[in-house]
């Protein structure tokens, strides 16, 4: 076997085409996702899947969240039915515990939940730092400016490297207990946060599942973002609402488009 004959040059500017192109076409999209966690990940699979234009901002250098890990770092995620069904859709094997308690590999439910979104056609920047929102007519978030993720690990001497913004129609904030497009609004008085609770999984899951949806005009929230928002009990390694919730965000996210 011999490797096709390609200078590095070749190679750098593939990459470079690649990447500004990506960055051209999604200067502006129907739905940004900030955040790259299983229920980001749920959601714009669901909305790719509907035609959606979405992209999906991650500060990390990997995609996944928590999800990678599970609990304690010992990397067995658990589901709660009827979340089962969504590790049947993913083609995700698992296995039943006691209680309608499921169990599968984090590092394998994370991968098909990756691969899902992207083979749906959603689009992701990661190592791409959200820095604030672009807001419209009546405080209506209509888009998000974000900056390399490395800019903030400068010195504050030599960190002054100007961010720059995307718009969209809609932004889900899918940031964790973080919520820091939400953060982003609270700074400016124009809307409050409660924060998340100490753990109770069974009142936890229902209730994140409950209230994920537009919680700002062009602002919707899901997964544990949810939890801090209205002070909800956290759920700890057990993630069948985030996928949930996801799926509830892209349902809520889709009616809202088709309203526009």
């Amino acid at each position: 076997m011999e490797f096709s004959k390609v200078s590095e040059k070749t190679v750098t500017k593939a990459i470079l085409d690649n990447f500004y192109e990506k960055l051209k076409n999604y200067v502006e999209s129907d739905v940004i996702i900030v955040g790259a966690g299983p229920s980001g990940l749920m959601a714009a699979k669901e909305l790719a899947d509907k035609k959606v234009k979405v992209l999906i901002i991650e500060a990390n250098n990997y995609l996944g969240g928590g999800f990678w890990l599970g609990g304690y770092l010992m990397n067995g995620v658990t589901f709660r039915k009827p979340a089962d069904k969504i590790l049947k859709e993913l083609n995700i094997p698992y296995k039943e515990v006691e209680n309608e308690l499921c169990i599968t590999s984090g590092p394998h439910a994370c991968s098909k939940l990756i691969t899902s979104a992207c083979e749906a056609g959603a689009e992701i920047l990661n190592m791409t730092k959200f820095e604030d929102v672009v807001l419209r007519e009546n405080n209506r978030v209509s888009g998000i400016v974000i900056n390399w993720t490395p800019v903030y690990k400068l010195p504050k001497p030599i960190s002054c490297v100007d961010p720059i913004a995307l718009e969209s129609k809609l932004v889900i904030d899918a940031t964790g207990h973080d919520a820091v497009v939400c953060q982003a609004l609270e700074k400016r008085n124009l809307l409050k946060m409660k924060t998340y609770g100490a753990m109770w999984v069974e009142k936890s899951e229902n209730l994140v599942v409950e209230k994920t949806g537009e919680f700002h005009p062009g602002l919707l929230i899901t997964g544990m973002a949810v939890s801090t928002v209205y002070g909800i009990p956290r759920m700890g390694p057990t993630f069948g609402a985030m996928l949930l919730s996801g799926k509830q965000a892209a349902k809520i996210a889709k009616e809202i488009l088709d309203g526009m």
